[in-house]
């Protein structure tokens, strides 16, 4: 059965990394006989250039029809407005291919300057409302000023969508050390996260095997410094899981490590943790783990929607295999004290994929 992958390099140096991406993937399909058949189209500001648009229908429609999708960072940031073609690629595709969940894990890499090891946790997201003024509400923005002084947004939380993304955090948490933690501040904000709490534990009496706690989202930023190897699967609304999920991503290694899977019932998106550094764009010097990490993720999630035990193999052997290169000196970037450029990187890490090593 083919695999169809849908490979949108985005910005900065998003075509560099994701060409390592392709590499692994190749490679990984040779040892494995995948049938990996890459597709690949513009977003971001090559899209702008030649179609007027960042984003737009036909790139969404073929999110949908491909098997996966590995998206590279974009500089939404330096995007013209909306109305002359500047549609952020990430927050279009989790709201309108309902992305629900981002799943971001923080492992202690060997090689990689991690402030703590032996950390292993995953960090689970809602990803669809929020205080995210851009997916919350049907018509208009949740954010707005009612005169030019005064600047109101408004955070919806829902049961539903709680539910769902809690359900998640509660399987995660059966196929690892069975511990969900949920985040939240309610003893402020006593509706919304009083809600998405409520919802979590209730659920929670259908994991009888999963040990459930909560934590306050300020004591939660103090532990993940002071205690990161205590937790197991950490189940956040979507702000607290944003900033969390980059704070646990600087204790075990940085961003530049750190892998993302957005999913929904019907899509799942690989996306690189990191922005799209346009000021070390073409240099060479980019860490590709990121979308490396993130591919792996996606091959993990598509043999678990497959039933399908080549990819669940080639996600482990792509694992394995940034471990050993990050743990061997010789084989790092620049930026954990290496001497390989990003393509080199992927280069060595694609033959010792095709090789078995």
């Amino acid at each position: 059965m083919a695999l169809n992958i849908l490979l949108l390099p985005g910005d900065g140096i998003g075509p560099e990394i994701t060409d390592t991406a392709e590499a692994a993937l190749a490679a990984l399909d040779k040892r494995f006989g995948l049938g990996v058949n890459i597709i690949r189209r513009d977003i971001g500001f090559a899209a702008l250039k030649t179609t007027g648009a960042t984003w737009n229908a036909a790139t969404e429609d073929a999110c949908r029809a491909a098997d996966g999708v590995i998206m590279g960072p974009t500089d939404t940031a330096a995007y013209p407005p909306p109305e002359e073609g500047g549609i952020g690629p990430s927050a279009h595709a989790r709201k309108n291919l309902d992305l629900f969940a981002n799943i971001r894990p923080s492992r202690s890499a060997p090689g990689a300057p991690a402030l703590k090891h032996g950390v292993d946790l995953v960090i689970v997201r809602e990803n669809t409302e929020g205080f995210y003024a851009d997916r919350n509400m049907a018509l208009g923005n949740a954010e707005f000023m009612p005169d030019t002084g005064t600047a109101l947004a408004i955070r919806k939380i829902t049961a539903s969508a709680s539910e769902r993304i809690a359900r998640v955090a509660y399987e995660m948490a059966m196929q690892r050390r069975k511990k969900v933690t949920v985040i939240h501040k309610s003893n402020v904000l006593k509706l919304t996260c009083g809600l998405f709490l409520d919802t979590a534990e209730k659920l929670g009496a259908e994991y009888p095997g999963v040990e459930v706690d909560e934590c306050h989202v300020d004591a939660m930023a103090s532990d993940l410094v002071r205690k990161p190897e205590t937790f197991d699967v950490v189940l956040c609304s979507n702000m607290y899981g944003d900033i969390l999920s980059n704070l646990a991503a600087e204790v075990t290694g940085g961003l530049g490590l750190a892998g993302s899977l957005n999913r929904g019932d019907d899509v799942s998106l690989a996306q690189a943790a990191h922005g799209s550094a346009p000021d070390i764009a073409g240099q060479g010097v980019a860490n590709p783990g990121s979308i490396l990490r993130s591919t792996a993720m996606l091959l993990q999630d598509l043999s678990l929607r497959r039933s399908d035990n080549a990819l669940a193999g080639a996600a482990a052997a792509l694992d394995a295999e940034i471990d050993a290169m990050l743990g061997d000196a010789g084989s790092r970037t620049s930026d954990l004290g290496g001497g390989l450029t990003t393509s080199a990187f992927g280069n060595m890490l694609a033959k010792h994929l095709s090789e078995g090593e």
